[in-house]
């Protein structure tokens, strides 16, 4: 995949798990068990949430790359 959407990945103690998120694409996110799988799984839903827009004829947000405040 050659998603250009930014994904943030942080370790959350409380899901015991890597979150990644995709912050342009609303309720975009993934977990995993290594910073790695959270990656790819971040990545396959980040193909899906585009998918199911397509699909529901819902605005698709452009890539912005690096966001200004993070």
């Amino acid at each position: 995949m050659n998603s250009k959407y930014e994904i943030i990945i942080y370790w959350s103690e409380e899901d015991s798990a890597f979150i990644a998120e995709a912050p342009e694409l609303p309720g975009c996110m993934a977990d995993g068990q290594t910073y790695q799988e959270s990656l790819a799984n971040a990545e396959r839903i980040i193909q899906e949430w585009l998918e199911t827009a397509k699909e529901l004829g819902r605005p698709i947000p452009r890539p912005k790359g690096r966001l200004l405040y993070a």
